[in-house]
């Protein structure tokens, strides 16, 4: 039985915009075009375009899905690939959550964390984000966070609050700049970047190099990622960039 491009679109829960773009390039032609221009789907389109938009839902790129669909490619190696990627994910918003869980019982006086669990919590992020470092960016910036490790050695648990409290305050007026579509790389966004760097430098000696690879690792570190995300989600992607721009622009960053 043929379908309308209308009877398809209702059918699989899409736009008839989305299926004219799909034939546009080359992913879902029609089983036939009528003299009229009408296009006609079969149930071998059906079946395709129920693969597509299966695909679609584990976030592969249009593109991406052609080559499965049209090479031969294995789908079920791709299914697992993507199934690995969303678990990968699941675990990152997963400590979103726990960040955001560990932010309000901060807020609200929550005093179920004891210092014990507070300072636990603290050595294991450390070691997680040293071994990050040093396999990403070698030896040299791993001990360069040891620095910054051996300068609080020492402090309160509320000494590390404040400092806390003034980074998330710093990234609550990144994240309104962001809202405000202020760009990564202009002159309020490097001002910013300007209070951030005098912070890092407060705690390790960062330089240009290593400036520019905390960009990366704020995207690729989950710990750091969750922190950034606590404030705004859409956040992380600005901060590597203006971080970037500022090693850069400021620093005279030449890569």
């Amino acid at each position: 039985m043929e379908r309308t491009v209308s009877e398809v679109a209702r059918l699989a829960g899409v736009s008839v915009r989305t299926l004219r773009h799909y034939d546009a390039i080359g992913l879902l032609p029609p089983g036939r075009v009528a003299p009229n221009g009408y296009r006609y789907y079969g149930r071998p389109e059906l079946l395709r375009l129920q693969r597509i938009l299966l695909l679609r839902e584990l976030d592969v790129s249009l593109p991406e899905i052609g080559r499965i669909l049209d090479q031969g490619h294995d789908e079920v190696a791709a299914l697992r690939d993507h199934r690995a990627q969303l678990l990968r994910e699941r675990k990152r918003l997963e400590d979103v959550i726990s960040a955001v869980d560990r932010t309000i019982a901060g807020l609200s006086g929550d005093e179920t964390v004891t210092d014990d669990q507070f300072f636990a919590g603290l050595s294991a992020g450390r070691a997680r984000l040293r071994r990050d470092l040093t396999e990403r960016f070698g030896a040299a910036v791993g001990e360069h966070f040891e620095t910054a490790v051996r300068a609080t050695d020492g402090w309160s648990r509320e000494e590390y609050e404040d400092l806390a409290d003034e980074g998330r305050r710093l990234l609550l007026r990144m994240a309104a700049a962001r809202d405000r579509g202020v760009p990564a790389d202009s002159a309020e966004a490097l001002e910013l970047m300007e209070q951030h760097y005098q912070g890092v430098l407060a705690l390790w000696p960062a330089d240009a190099s290593s400036y520019h690879a905390l960009g990366d690792l704020i995207l690729d570190n989950a710990d750091q990622r969750a922190i950034i995300e606590t404030v705004d989600l859409d956040l992380p992607p600005w901060l590597s960039r203006a971080i970037k721009a500022y090693a850069v622009r400021r620093l005279g960053y030449r890569g």
